[in-house]
């Protein structure tokens, strides 16, 4: 097949483009020359801006199109006007965020989303982005569905994943905690530990958008996992589990202690201190999994990350997280 990938150099469209050319598909991608630009040199690449700068899509057929950047809706509907019916099938990778505050956990793909304030808004950021990715969802609707300016004769599909964790994970959170408890020690780990909690391996994402790039399903899912209930002290656990070494151990202090000190949600990635919206870590992913989803263990994407650490030239693991100084700090005050 012909596939156009929107992006295809950092993270999930790098895995995208990889799963696709291990089926033997002929993958185009467009971006902007930026990001890893020595990647998929034996492919076909497109350099624009999708902001300013559709021009090099003007010619050009293709099967399907994967849209891994989007982040607001007027991306979708310029991308749909460049395009025009020459797309194909478009999917659209959006996100768990969009639900605003759920009541229970396994919930399905018809929860009610989160409402901006300000429809118009561009600013993404951590107020926005859930409400800008629903709005991006609705664009998705409009412009690639029937009647719409890419509508190519074939519905779009949507997924919605969690935290997306694996190899080349450049925003370095779910890295953090793998490399943090590989040192070993005592490990400061913010409670509550039976928060809801889940994530998603990369390469499972890429394999089930494949599936939807070539048309083998078709609808909204969550690509979520494990099933709930699973909580962040199991996550935890589990990682000590795989690369803890011997005398690595957890210690759990209270959230709100931690809050009083200082501590912010920033500096324990994948924490969720005590917010509203834990069911929100907590998706039902059947659906997905009756159309194709293959979610591996957890505990081969714990190992594999902590592979890849050991051998990337730059490893990610120091770009978040509380430095160990302020950890044994933090430990000796409220440990």
């Amino acid at each position: 097949m012909r596939i156009l990938v929107i992006g295809g150099t950092q993270f999930i469209g790098r895995h995208i483009v990889d799963a696709m050319v291990a089926q033997g598909d002929e993958v185009t991608l467009f971006h902007r020359g930026r990001t890893n630009p020595e990647l998929f040199d034996h492919l076909e690449h497109r350099l624009g801006d999708r902001n300013g700068d559709l021009s090099a899509l003007a010619q050009g057929r293709w099967d399907a199109t994967v849209d891994p950047s989007a982040y607001v809706p007027r991306q979708v509907r310029t991308l749909a006007g460049a395009l025009g019916d020459r797309g194909g099938r478009y999917v659209h990778i959006s996100s768990a965020s969009v639900y605003g505050h759920l009541d229970a956990s396994g919930s399905n793909e018809d929860a009610a989303h989160v409402v901006l304030e300000d429809p118009t808004t561009e600013v993404v950021n951590g107020e926005t982005y859930g409400g800008l990715k629903s709005l991006c969802e609705a664009a998705t609707n409009e412009s690639f569905g029937p009647g719409g300016a890419g509508w190519a004769g074939q519905a779009p599909s949507i997924v919605r994943p969690t935290y997306v964790a694996g190899p080349y994970d450049h925003t370095g959170r779910f890295t953090w905690w793998v490399e943090r408890i590989a040192r070993g020690g005592r490990v400061l780990a913010p409670g509550p530990k039976s928060n809801p909690f889940q994530v998603i391996d990369v390469r499972d994402v890429a394999n089930f958008v494949t599936r939807l790039a070539h048309g083998l399903s078709n609808g909204v899912f969550h690509l979520v996992g494990p099933r709930p209930p699973f909580s962040f002290g199991e996550f935890l656990d589990a990682v000590v589990g795989e690369v803890g070494p011997q005398g690595a151990a957890l210690k759990w202090i209270d959230a709100q202690r931690l809050l009083n000190a200082g501590v912010g949600e920033e500096d324990f990635p994948l924490w969720a201190a005590l917010s509203d919206d834990l069911y929100n870590h907590a998706l039902d992913p059947s659906r997905a999994i009756e159309a194709g989803l293959v979610i591996r263990p957890l505990e081969e994407t714990i190992r594999d990350v902590h592979t890849h650490e050991l051998l990337a030239p730059t490893p990610v693991r120091g770009v978040v997280g509380l430095s160990p100084e302020r950890e044994a700090e933090l430990l000796g005050a409220l440990g």
